[in-house]
């Protein structure tokens, strides 16, 4: 499933479109930065309801492809301007993480 796939999958808005739509390795889902620069996986999304430019910081340490903002959660202009510097991909969705990652599943981990 590419990013786009993904947006259209979670009805999700893409607020920073200056990215490689390629196909997403995974997903993680936390709150947390220093559990996401342990855990997430190379080539992945990020869904989360950290908006802010330390969540991009974190997301081009491991890679992070897309992230995927929860809960319309606001969001800062310098944290799309560090997205889009980095060409990674801004989504925002009403839906919680629970509901995002449940959705995403079956696609990123076919069986």
């Amino acid at each position: 499933m590419t990013i786009r796939e993904a947006a259209v999958l979670l009805d999700a808005e893409i607020l920073q479109d200056q990215f490689e739509d390629v196909p997403l390795g995974g997903a993680y889902t936390s709150d947390l930065l220093s559990d996401v620069m342990a855990n997430a996986k190379d080539g992945g999304a990020l869904i989360t309801i950290q908006a802010h430019k330390n969540t991009v910081a974190v997301s081009t340490l491991v890679n992070i492809r897309a992230i995927i903002l929860c809960n319309n959660r606001p969001i800062q202009d310098d944290m799309l301007e560090a997205a889009g510097g980095e060409n990674i991909a801004v989504l925002r969705t009403k839906e919680n993480q629970f509901t995002v990652s449940g959705k995403l599943y079956p696609h990123l981990n076919p069986s």
